[in-house]
């Protein structure tokens, strides 16, 4: 279909009041709202609470625009086309009622070339309060319940889920048109899906690439219900496609896609890490035969590559593994979230932004959470040229839903909209059912009984597959995350499927834990902790900056996290003497806690085959277990992600107090001192690598040293005997290591054997100068966790967050300016 040029112009009022304000669309309610100056930032203090009382509200938008007659010339029927409205509308164009929408996840659309004018054409959207309307759907149906940190009734609304509040969210169902809107031509028929298929050689030389589609025709004024093209050939339509290669040569042109088209030698696409992600271009047109007039065309980028899920069974149970183009992958990433509640602050350079950080700091791989939103599709183009592979969950998360026709009906199309909007996309790895409702369901939490579980059965196990083989049968779906394969299957099995540990964290364990599992694939853990400094000086006053004070924990929107980030600090660090301090140390908790994880699992690579950690962003300024905070700022964890994610990577086992007992009043007994060294290697190729590791007193002076020169096959993981150490000081002794390739450090690391606590740790005399685009950090002594930040703590380095010996290091400076240095380390938490 071609696009009509409309020039929009918006404006939109509370229903119940007469005066309007200027409108953006794409946009929102709180948007417009703000930009007349008629409500508060809902971000600052407790300006929650009023701005979620607006949203009691009804709201109405009118748009106005001209038609050019000769764009409309030709057409067979004028569409409509609401790309996405957020969420419960009544629609009108020019005092003719269109429809009434309930689901933001889908595409609207309307014929109304009967009804445009040249001049002064008039759209009215009015929006429905969704939060009157769930608590109206609570009160008739109570049964039907989720997560208690959303409000009640969120489940029976097709709206993204956290807007009502989760534990790290606020409840701030914002509304509006909050996707484009377009009258588009149709010309005698229009393409209403286009589905490319690959299939491969058993060595990847040699691709054949084919597209099947299926349209709608006119017939008697009005377009027909779509049907597969072939069945439609002698009705004066062909498909016709070109293809150009990633350096821009045509190496297909108008030719017969229905038929295979073969590409010898392709370039294959390939996750960060593995390879380069190079990507043709199809564009498909759909010819009316007789005249060769295109009548409708589409464009998409493709990466040549075969995506699969590898479950085979092994000694262990059943193996999780990602494989691409025949080689099975650790999956290394985060979990994704909506980035903002109020959504038309999203944008694509915002988004190439955090999936560029992902880049930086080693990951292949991003999941797409389920109570969220489905990205947009320069999410997924970006994610093509970066090379993240996603896990992408269809919208439905910690609630139980009922399954009654209208809601079927409703939620298949919004799967079938989203399926054909992004199945074409190299990096979409797999369609997930649902966010641990398998697993919920099956426990009956939140009262579900049979029924609901019948449901849910039905749902995941049987019409969202059964659309997946007519919609996107070349991609993996799996039933739910977590889940062993369905049928409420022990689905956190830790030796079958994916799992999402939470024990340590919600249960309270130690960062020892992780050592007991050797879970297939983890795709969910996490630990919280506080954003900078200078990010709560955004939506507090000074007399609110403490942790547990009113406006500091309604940004907490875990209610025990504080308690618990107080009960693992009181493990690990000395008290901390200032907010800005427990900040630093509540970030360094959360950086080792997912690091003890990460490499414990990557040491295991065979067995484990992922590690996707909760999360990677805010929706909002708060306390949470993102690696990134709101404003972008990189905490500790996303420096320490970028090197235990490294392809190449040292690590540690250690033995000390931590995995054995850290009461001092515990009966007098020897405790166990001893490391066991690891090489992991995720690339394709043997690395010839040199492994050192020394025995340092606590001012850096070395004890004892050894080094050895090994290769790392490639996609491997080696295991160095372990060394006892068991003449070296508890309190007053630690262990350095470092990865050598080719005369370069590539990875370092220290361990401790006591809490960090009780480590006699003696002021490294930190001093930090400029030199360029440099920074050089020098300690005359031992120093563990090194920060550098200026005075706007915006300072984006390639290492921060990071151990010294003594000595100097040169960190480059890739974002910010270098306005007043400071540094600090573990010796400053006291």
């Amino acid at each position: 279909m071609k696009r009509i040029d409309i020039n929009q112009s918006w404006k939109m009022k509370i229903a119940s009041e007469d005066v309007y304000y200027d409108a953006k669309v794409p946009g929102s309610v709180y948007n417009d709202l703000l930009a007349a100056g008629k409500m508060d930032d809902p971000y600052f203090r407790d300006n929650e609470g009023k701005a979620l009382e607006l949203m009691k509200n009804d709201f109405e938008y009118r748009g106005t625009f001209d038609v050019d007659s000769k764009e409309a010339d030709g057409a067979d029927e004028i569409l409509l086309v609401f790309s996405g409205i957020d969420t419960l509308a009544d629609i009108s164009l020019n005092g003719n009622k269109l429809g009434s929408v309930n689901n933001m996840h889908r595409v609207w659309e309307y014929p109304v070339r009967s009804l445009l004018k040249d001049k002064d054409n008039e759209i009215v959207v009015n929006l429905h309060s969704p939060v009157n309307f769930i608590a109206k759907e609570f009160e008739a149906d109570p049964a039907i319940l989720g997560t208690e940190d959303a409000m009640r009734g969120f489940p029976k609304i097709r709206k993204g889920h956290y807007m009502f509040g989760w534990d790290w969210g606020p409840r701030l169902p914002d509304a509006g048109i909050w996707k484009s809107v377009g009258l588009f031509k149709v010309e005698g028929a229009r393409l209403a899906k286009s589905y490319i298929s690959q299939e491969w050689n058993g060595d990847y030389s040699r691709v054949k690439i084919s597209v099947s589609a299926m349209i709608e025709t006119m017939e008697d004024g009005v377009l027909s219900k779509e049907r597969a093209l072939d069945s439609v050939k002698n009705e004066g339509f062909a498909l016709r496609a070109d293809v150009i290669s990633p350096e821009g040569v045509k190496i297909a042109e108008n030719a017969d896609l229905t038929k295979a088209f073969t590409i010898e030698k392709p370039e294959l696409w390939w996750p960060n890490g593995l390879g380069k992600q190079p990507l043709y271009t199809v564009n498909i047109r759909l010819v009316e035969k007789e005249s060769s007039k295109v009548v409708d065309s589409c464009s998409k980028r493709i990466g040549l590559r075969k995506l699969e899920v590898s479950r085979k069974k092994d000694e262990f149970g059943e193996e999780f593994a990602q494989t691409v183009n025949g080689v099975k992958y650790f999956a290394m990433g985060a979990d994704y979230i909506p980035e903002d509640n109020i959504l038309s602050r999203t944008n694509k350079e915002r988004t190439r932004k955090l999936l560029s950080d992902c880049v930086a700091a080693n990951f292949n791989s991003i999941r797409v959470w389920g109570g969220g939103l489905y990205p947009d599709d320069y999410f997924f183009d970006i994610c093509d040229e970066l090379g993240l592979v996603v896990w992408q969950d269809f919208m439905f998360a910690c609630a139980n839903y009922r399954l009654t026709r209208e809601f079927e009906d409703n939620i298949m199309e919004e799967l079938k909209c989203q399926i054909r909007r992004l199945s074409h996309h190299a990096s979409l790895g797999l369609w997930c059912g649902n966010n641990e409702m398998e697993m919920f369901v099956g426990q009956g939490t939140w009262g579900a009984k049979n029924e609901i579980k019948s449901d849910y059965v039905k749902m995941y196990e049987y019409l969202f597959p059964r659309l997946m083989e007519a919609e996107d049968p070349d991609r993996v779906y799996w039933p739910a995350s977590p889940s062993s394969g369905g049928g409420f299957d022990y689905p956190n099995d830790p030796d079958r499927g994916d799992v999402h540990y939470w024990d340590v964290w919600h249960g309270n364990k130690p960062f020892t834990e992780y050592r007991k599992f050797f879970f297939r694939y983890l795709s969910e853990f996490g630990f919280q902790s506080f954003p900078s400094i200078k990010t709560v000086e955004t939506f507090t006053l000074p007399e609110d900056r403490n942790v547990f004070s009113y406006v500091m924990e309604k940004h907490q929107r875990n209610a025990a996290a504080n308690g618990k980030i107080m009960n693992y600090m009181e493990q690990t660090f000395l008290y901390p003497n200032s907010l800005d301090t427990l900040i630093y140390a509540s970030q360094l908790l959360q950086a080792e806690a997912i690091r003890y994880g990460v490499e414990h699992f990557r040491r295991n690579r065979g067995r484990c085959m992922g590690t996707v950690y909760w999360q990677l962003n805010d929706c909002w300024p708060v306390a949470s277990w993102a690696s990134i905070d709101y404003y972008g700022r990189w905490k500790a964890l996303h420096y320490y992600a970028k090197r235990f994610f490294a392809p190449l990577l040292i690590s540690c086992e250690e033995e000390g107090l931590l995995s054995q007992s850290m009461n001092v009043n515990e009966e007098p007994f020897e405790v166990k001192k001893s490391i066991r060294l690891n090489v992991t290697n995720e690339s394709l190729t043997d690395r010839e690598v040199t492994v050192k590791w020394q025995l340092r007193n606590f001012k850096g002076e070395i004890k004892k040293e050894e080094k050895k020169d090994i290769t790392v096959p490639a996609l491997s993981a080696v295991w160095f005997d372990r060394t006892d150490l068991k003449d070296a000081s508890l309190y007053e002794d630690y262990v350095s290591y470092s990865l050598e390739e080719a005369g370069k450090n590539v990875s370092e690391g220290t361990v401790l054997f006591c809490p960090p606590k009780h480590f006699r740790f003696v002021d490294p005399e930190l001093k930090a100068r400029v030199e360029g685009d440099e920074i050089i950090v020098s300690s005359k002594y031992y120093a563990k966790s090194i920060e550098i930040r200026n005075d706007n703590d915006d300072l984006i380095l390639s290492d921060n967050f990071f151990d010294l010996n003594g000595g100097e290091k040169r960190v480059k400076i890739l974002k910010g300016t270098a306005d007043n240095i400071r540094v600090r380390s573990v010796w400053d938490i006291r």
